[in-house]
């Protein structure tokens, strides 16, 4: 009986919060019909969502790029002809087929083609190096790899026979391209596969290689919890600026699926082109990662002023902390719309700070959102107290499936370890305090190194701040924090600036001074590199 209510009423929340975001609509029974029939025949994933959509809404714009708009019902018609040319080249059910493009169309056509052939698709990161890429292409073995002519070089390595070029910067007559094969793909509606498309994304690789993370279609309930605390609505224009290939970007395009979103897509990102992306669109939302956010407030004032934000409702940033007060600063520039979620390409999302979240904690991670649940535990897996710090788990309906090459997360009834430390306040709001790996202990005492950065990020001077821990044979290990300036600063005066805002054993030994931090193209940093620094 009480598992019966509860799902009782948490269906009865879902519908609220699907009804407030406007995707229950009035159909006629026939339409009504047939967008059951599609999503039993191709599920919940890309197949599915893009089909119902071609459904529902076959003239409404659903993409637009560099090359110009494409209709729900255009998206359709070209994944189909593309999946009839690639089964005609031996691509079938259970394949793989790794996909390296920027953000554009030719992201989408492949990810659709793919999953309505009952193949996996492989997301492969654009910052990969020629060697990384090689050894991912490897461990995964795919069938196929579609990608963008500017990645052919670093290709050359890869046991790869059947190549097929995405995003073309000029006239080529190099092997395939993906318009050609939509140009001799029927359009024709393809029976449904026996199996569901299944997508892999990498993770990150900021200490070591890349594994790959799958995960089966995600239901309308992780639509919901996400939609629980970040008020996106129906037929919005969202500028995905994160990347596809990466959990947060990939999160929006299937998310547009049931809110029939027109995604707004470029292939590189720039401070201002973003701006003047977003006004000559009229964009509702905006998707980020943090170090996007940073990169626009570095622009002059006039330059922001030029370009009108007003029509953005939610900016919505993940894939790695907002440091310092970047949250306050970006909100008093651009409004209170900034959304921060929580997570990792293991467990999707785990939570959500909303603007109100920010404005009281701006280095809260937020609340929980609907059907989430964060624990925060010791060494022994005892729950801590709220205040204290220990090892986060999560539980929610995304979590990944273990790692293609072997290997699972820590579990705990359930509920997959983060690889984070953090803590919950008063207010149950989370505070992620850093990787649990990368905890220091320096003269007996425990640093976080995320710690040390949002205070060296809150100097005037400081545009960016990265710390790593460093052996020492007299302390163990000691801090060296490497930092980005605008101003004029010297490392005494950072290290009085840190000593003046934390305790003295969390002051860095040495400070060093860089034109950038090595980053991925999700924007974490690549600390490896920073361990591996030799001035």
């Amino acid at each position: 009986m009480g598992k019966g209510r509860e799902r009782l009423q948490s269906g009865v929340y879902s519908a609220k919060v699907l009804a407030g975001s406007g995707v229950v609509q009035p159909y006629s029974p026939l339409k009504l019909a047939r967008l059951g029939r599609t999503v039993l025949q191709w599920g919940t994933g890309p197949a599915g969502g893009f089909a119902s959509l071609a459904v529902r809404h076959p003239d409404r714009p659903g993409l637009i790029d560099e090359l110009g708009t494409l209709t729900f019902g255009d998206i359709h018609r070209r994944s189909n002809a593309l999946a009839s040319s690639l089964r005609a080249r031996g691509i079938s059910e259970g394949d793989g087929v790794a996909v390296m493009c920027r953000n554009h169309r030719g992201f989408v056509d492949a990810s659709l083609a793919i999953a309505k052939l009952g193949a996996d698709v492989l997301y492969l990161n654009t910052a990969f190096a020629g060697p990384q890429l090689v050894d991912v292409l490897e461990r995964e073995k795919p069938k196929a790899v579609i990608h963008d002519e500017e990645f052919t070089a670093m290709l050359e390595g890869a046991e790869v026979e059947n190549r097929i070029l995405a995003w073309v910067d000029g006239d080529t007559d190099a092997g395939d391209t993906l318009e050609r094969l939509i140009a001799a793909g029927s359009t024709a509606d393809l029976k449904p596969p026996s199996r569901h498309s299944r997508t892999i994304i990498l993770t990150s690789g900021t200490t070591g290689t890349p594994k790959g993370a799958p995960r089966s279609e995600a239901g309308i309930g992780a639509a919901v919890s996400l939609l629980s605390r970040m008020p996106l609505r129906a037929q919005w224009r969202t500028h995905i600026a994160a990347p596809l290939f990466h959990t947060w970007g990939f999160a929006h395009l299937a998310l547009g699926m049931l809110l029939g979103s027109t995604a707004v897509l470029t292939r590189r990102f720039d401070p201002e082109a973003a701006l003047r992306t977003i006004a000559d669109n009229r964009c509702d939302s905006f998707v980020v990662i943090p170090v996007m956010l940073q990169r626009i407030m570095q622009l002059p004032a006039e330059t922001i002023e030029a370009h009108d934000f007003s029509s953005v409702k939610v900016v919505a940033a993940s894939g790695s902390a907002l440091p310092g007060d970047l949250a306050t600063a970006w909100m008093d520039r651009f409004g209170d719309t900034l959304y921060n979620i929580y997570g990792s390409t293991e467990v999707a999302y785990a939570s959500i700070a909303t603007p109100e979240d920010l404005r009281a904690a701006p280095d809260s991670a937020g609340r929980p959102p609907h059907a989430t649940v964060v624990r925060i535990v010791d060494q022994d897996g005892k729950p801590v107290p709220d205040g204290e710090s220990g090892r986060i788990f999560v539980g929610n309906g995304l979590l990944f499936e273990g790692y293609t090459g072997g290997g699972h997360k820590e579990l705990l009834d359930g509920l997959m370890s983060s690889g984070d430390v953090g803590r919950f306040d008063a207010n149950g709001r989370l505070f992620v305090e850093g990787r649990d790996d990368e905890m220091i202990v320096s003269g007996g005492e425990n640093v976080f190194p995320k710690e040390v950065e949002d205070c060296l990020c809150r100097h005037e001077a400081v545009v960016e701040a990265a710390a790593i821990g460093i052996e020492d044979a007299d302390f163990g290990k000691r801090l060296r924090a490497f930092v980005v300036v605008s101003g004029e600063i010297d490392d005494e005066g950072l290290k009085d600036w840190v000593k003046a805002n934390l305790a003295r054993f969390k002051v860095p030994r040495e400070i060093v001074f860089l034109d950038e931090l090595p980053r991925n193209a999700t924007g974490k940093v690549l600390k490896r590199e920073l361990v591996e620094w030799q001035g």
